[in-house]
């Protein structure tokens, strides 16, 4: 882990982190505005790392372009595409200044914004300055469920995670060395946020608004259920609270039955009942045999301990380094 100096180097003050995936467009802006605002900040004591999370475009071409004007540039180069949240991840293991500020290059939100984070986390002597949305942008759809997401991350996985929180952040090294101390491999960030601790406080900030949330509904999903399965057994308790009701309502309807053969010498008639129970109870044993699924999966992936994520190389201005795994 690089979190300190190295030989007579002194630390640097500020990183900048930020990934590459479809952002050809984009990345030129993003370094030019990321390198004035830091410079404005510190001086010449900051890094900008952006982490090619195997982007199909000519978005890491474009950065090496800028490494001649920005000398404060550090490419690293994943070996496929691992995912947004493992990228950001292995940008902060990259990074080497004694703040780090977490962004997206997308320009949704402004690395200008590092001035004001570095204000409050200063006032409030906290660790960790997180933005946060007091009003979702977006279409109908994208704002629904997104609050649908957090009100149900929030009550599934028991930690207290703010609503529309967004990427950006401004961080100490004591907490982002923290962040590096958990190495699973079914990684969500937003909960590794929280479980890390430390004094934590939000900004409202306003994001421009650049078109369709690139998390769809479906990933939206899949990032909710890989979350809540990675930080939470309350699905496990559901599913057994959901079995003893389902037993209790059986035994009742049994004592029921025999009463009624007992006392009036028939059985309630009624086939369509029964099929409905059948579909009833199946549904919810095919259902928990999923929620149980799931965990195992986990196990499997936990178990195999394959590297977090690959780096297949690290570009700074003048010095191409040799391809290193980065196995977290």
């Amino acid at each position: 882990m690089n979190n300190g100096t190295t030989g007579m180097t002194p630390q640097l003050k500020l990183s900048v982190v930020s990934t590459l995936y479809r952002s050809s467009g984009t990345v030129d802006e993003f370094v030019e505005r990321a390198a004035a605002s830091a410079r404005a900040l510190v001086g010449d004591s900051f890094e900008i790392v952006l982490v090619n999370d195997g982007s199909p475009d000519d978005s890491l071409e474009r950065a090496e372009a800028l490494l001649a004007s920005c000398p404060e540039l550090v490419l690293v180069d994943l070996s496929r595409n691992f995912g947004h949240h493992v990228a950001l991840l292995e940008g902060l293991r990259q990074s080497a200044g004694k703040l780090v500020y977490l962004i997206d290059s997308d320009l949704e939100e402004h690395p200008e914004w590092v001035s004001s984070f570095r204000d409050v986390l200063l006032r409030e002597k906290s660790d960790v300055v997180f933005g946060f949305q007091e009003k979702r942008k977006g279409g109908f759809l994208e704002r629904v469920s997104g609050a649908v997401y957090w009100s149900t991350f929030r009550r599934l996985s028991g930690l207290d995670i703010p609503a529309n929180v967004v990427t950006c952040r401004l961080m100490t090294r004591r907490y982002v060395d923290a962040l590096m101390l958990h190495g699973e491999r079914e990684v969500s960030i937003g909960a590794l946020f929280a479980v890390a601790g430390f004094r934590q406080v939000g900004l409202p900030v306003t994001k421009d608004h650049k078109g369709s949330s690139t998390y769809s509904l479906r990933l939206k999903i899949w990032h909710l259920v890989n979350s809540i399965s990675a930080f939470s057994t309350k699905p496990l308790s559901g599913i057994f609270l959901m079995g003893v009701f389902v037993s209790g309502i059986g035994f009742v309807l049994l004592v029921y039955l025999v009463v009624v053969g007992l006392l009036w010498s028939r059985s309630p008639a009624g086939w369509t009942s029964v099929m409905a129970s059948v579909w009833l109870l199946g549904g919810l044993v095919l259902s928990s045999l999923g929620v149980i699924a799931i965990y195992l999966g986990k196990v499997f992936s936990e178990v195999k301990a394959r590297p977090r994520s690959i780096v297949r190389s690290v570009t700074r201005s003048g010095d191409r380094r040799s391809p290193e795994a980065a196995v977290d």
